[in-house]
């Protein structure tokens, strides 16, 4: 298997998709942990991250976009 190049790998984890990724990630890892509470027993990650995207996923973004602008929008 191929080694990764290191500036590629720094120009993808700078990448503001990247960090789009790792943030969601998160909301989802919170998720998982507030559910499996709740259930008494760790629900997994599949089943946290398709609740998280049916209930709280649209609402997280736009907020999320609110304050921080995405990539390309104006500041006008």
């Amino acid at each position: 298997m191929d080694k990764p190049i290191p500036e590629t790998s720094d120009l993808v984890k700078n990448s503001v998709l990247y960090k789009e990724f790792l943030a969601e990630r998160e909301e989802i890892l919170k998720h998982k942990w507030i559910e499996s509470e709740k259930a008494g027993h760790d629900i997994g990650f599949e089943k946290a991250l398709l609740d998280w995207i049916v209930k709280h996923r649209s609402a997280w973004r736009e907020k999320r976009h609110r304050v921080v602008p995405p990539l390309g929008a104006s500041s006008a």
